[in-house]
């Protein structure tokens, strides 16, 4: 509590209006519950989802007071390496506990945590790892965070599957400058819980000693005992601004007054002397604290700043260096490659929902930290049929039904890949997936913002597009550009069944994070059927499908377009290069380019919406790395900027259709 308070009053004195700290969060007035925790955190499975204000925790952990310095000097030495706000912390576990990688979006931190708790449970239950009883998770925030998707997200998951997950409150009544009230009816979120079923609750003085040590006390050893999730709010005065941005001119000088009354290093001291160790103790303890603190700020601001070369390392994985927690490498664990020539025994033709179901139950059965779930996949096998009868073949543990909560799906993602475990969540429609960006976009920058210390391979299966009969503006929506252009992410789009599974299998043995789509319009389509390639059928990303061979025009597409490009150039019986992408995150540049060089035109289709779809990229490439060998504009055809509509006539007039795409093809030809 004194290395914390010391750094604290050090970084918002001295080193703060220096410059040295550049963004400056204080835990003053938070420290002693966070202590108290810090040191039940020995088992082997413990691990812990923290936040801003929790460097009292992380210091108890093992984080040293060097390295917290230089993280907020961004300083080479820093946790991040100057990547990160020096507050964001991650840490493998060292004296106690694993520190889950934070994120700076406040209630972000929930949902992993009911994943990395729910990890526990299944790899004690399914991989028999019986020596990791006992083991929990824990997860802190403050009363403003109580408010957020994440908190009730978790709040559920942890409540309704009795996880052993520990919710800790540090309730200082504020969020920023919004007061308790604002946040929180009656200010106690405690007290609006004492009647949730499944969860143990907690309610104190955080900045009493005796008090907060017995109830520190008995909710680890509840939560430890397999009972269920527990919840444990801890009164605390908020000692500084928010951040060093902010001078707290909401409060009134009584209001501060009345704060630092309640300064639990005072509550402690008071504690301790004199009945542990007299005043002149007390003081020489702080003395030899501020020295010690002191040396570690110098010897962190002499320290190497970060080197500009590899800033751009690790944003996805490198076989030549593996992450140190989180997916199956860092435990040893690798899957078959697999081949890239199909092995057909069948000759009957299957559609891509049979492809999904059929890839799932393969993989489900090489690979045993494998899970899938999300909303109905379970004993309804999904809305869309793909995942049926997986639950009866492998059981509840591994193939479930979550509560219907993107946020928590996503979250709970992260924290069970982070666990070491291949979680395999389904969204069940593209515009489904936009309440958990945050978790998506938090997910794809992990492995960067923690210099490949932690990643979060999961494969995020994702139908949408048109339908064959209708659309709407709900369920019909692609937009992959957003996540070609989200960091740190892999982009999935097939055509046909073939290529799915071979596709997907790959997605499935990957070591990065997959955007996996489905489109719906190709789910039983009769173009996209083909025979099952056979279980060890892989297709790497980053390579295009010639549909067609040609001289004359080069296309370029991917999803449901494909179909109608094929279409289309059939019908005109010219000499048409059909490129079908398959994956736009990598996508196969130079496939694109050579077939540009040798046709000199380019005709690119999709059904995103053309204003920064990605097929303006595309344009962009060809225009900057091949503009002398063109003979005609890049052209695209693609969605103008609405949904799409409900009635078929109305989406038959904007998705792009095989006679626009046959126009605009013969136009090219003829320039």
């Amino acid at each position: 509590m004194l290395t914390s308070r010391v750094m604290d009053d050090l970084e918002e004195n001295e080193l703060t209006p220096k410059g040295q700290v550049i963004y400056q969060f204080c835990a003053r007035g938070h420290e002693l519950g966070q202590v108290l925790l810090s040191q039940l955190m020995e088992y082997p499975f413990d691990g812990a989802s923290v936040y801003y204000r929790s460097r009292p925790f992380l210091l108890g952990v093992g984080l040293t007071v060097a390295e917290s310095f230089a993280s907020g000097m961004g300083k080479a030495a820093g946790v991040s390496r100057g990547r990160d706000v020096g507050v964001v912390i991650n840490l493998p576990r060292r004296e106690k506990c694993t520190v889950l990688p934070m994120a700076g979006d406040v209630g972000a931190q929930y949902t992993p945590a009911a994943g990395w708790a729910q990890a526990i449970r299944y790899r004690q239950e399914e991989l028999g790892e019986t020596h990791l009883a006992g083991s929990i998770g824990i997860v802190f925030g403050g009363d403003g965070a109580v408010a957020t998707n994440g908190f009730w997200s978790a709040l559920n998951i942890a409540t309704t599957l009795d996880l052993p997950l520990l919710f800790v409150v540090e309730d200082n009544g504020y969020a920023i400058s919004v007061p308790g009230p604002a946040q929180t009816p009656g200010s106690n979120i405690a007290a609006n819980l004492a009647s949730f079923r499944h969860l143990k609750i907690w309610d104190g003085d955080g900045t009493n000693p005796a008090e907060t040590a017995e109830l520190v006390s008995q909710a680890v050893a509840y939560v430890r005992s397999g009972q269920g999730a527990g919840l444990l709010r801890l009164t605390v005065p908020r000692l500084a601004g928010h951040s060093s941005a902010d001078n707290q001119a909401y409060k009134s000088k009584a209001e501060m007054e009345a704060e630092w009354a309640r300064d639990p290093l005072k509550s402690l001291h008071d504690y301790l002397v004199p009945a542990l160790l007299d005043e002149a103790g007390w003081q020489a303890l702080r003395q030899e604290v501020e020295v010690e603190v002191r040396a570690a700020a110098a010897a962190a601001w002499a320290s190497p700043d970060p080197e500009v070369e590899g800033t751009t390392d690790f944003v996805f994985a490198d076989p030549a260096r593996p992450q140190q927690v989180g997916g199956l490498l860092p435990e040893g664990i690798t899957l078959p490659q697999g081949t890239t020539q199909p092995q057909v025994s069948d000759p009957r033709r299957i559609n891509m929902v049979e492809a999904v179901r059929r890839t799932l139950d393969v993989e489900l059965r090489v690979n045993n930290r494998c899970l899938v779930f999300g909303e109905d996949v379970g004993f309804k096998g999904g809305v869309h049929a793909a995942t049926m009868g997986l639950q009866t073949a492998h059981g509840r543990g591994r193939v479930f039904d979550t509560s219907l909560s993107e946020e928590g799906i996503i979250g709970r993602a992260v924290g069970l890949a982070l666990a070491g475990l291949t979680p395999v969540p389904e969204i069940q429609f593209r515009k489904y997936a936009d309440p958990a960006t945050e978790q998506l976009n938090n997910c794809g920058t992990l492995r960067w913002r923690t210099v490949n210390r932690f990643a979060a391979p999961i494969i995020v299966r994702m139908p949408g597009g048109f339908g064959r009969k209708l659309g709407d503006p709900w369920h019909s929506v692609t937009s992959e550009s957003i996540y070609a252009h989200a960091v740190g992410w892999q982009v999935v789009f097939p055509s046909n069944a073939e290529d799915l599974v071979g596709l997907l299998r790959f997605a499935l043995r990957d070591n990065n994070p997959t955007i996996f789509f489905e489109h719906r319009a190709l789910m039983d389509a009769a173009w996209a059927r083909r025979p099952y390639p056979g279980d060890e059928y892989v297709v790497p990303f980053g390579q295009a499908r010639f549909i067609s061979q040609g001289d004359e025009l080069t296309v370029v597409t991917w999803g449901a377009m494909v179909e109608r490009c094929d279409a289309a150039a059939q019908s005109l019986k010219r000499s048409i290069e059909i490129l079908d992408l398959r994956t736009i995150m990598p996508w196969d540049k130079a496939a694109v380019l050579d077939s540009v060089r040798k046709t000199s035109k380019c005709l690119i289709v999709h059904e995103d919406i053309a204003v920064a779809g990605f097929g303006a990229e595309i344009a962009a490439v060809i225009a900057q790395e091949a503009f002398t060998d063109l003979d005609a504009p890049v052209e695209r055809l693609a969605m103008p900027s609405v949904p799409v509509p409900y009635s078929t006539r109305l989406m038959n007039a904007v998705v792009p259709s095989v006679e626009q795409i046959q126009e605009r093809m013969e136009w090219l030809l003829n320039f």
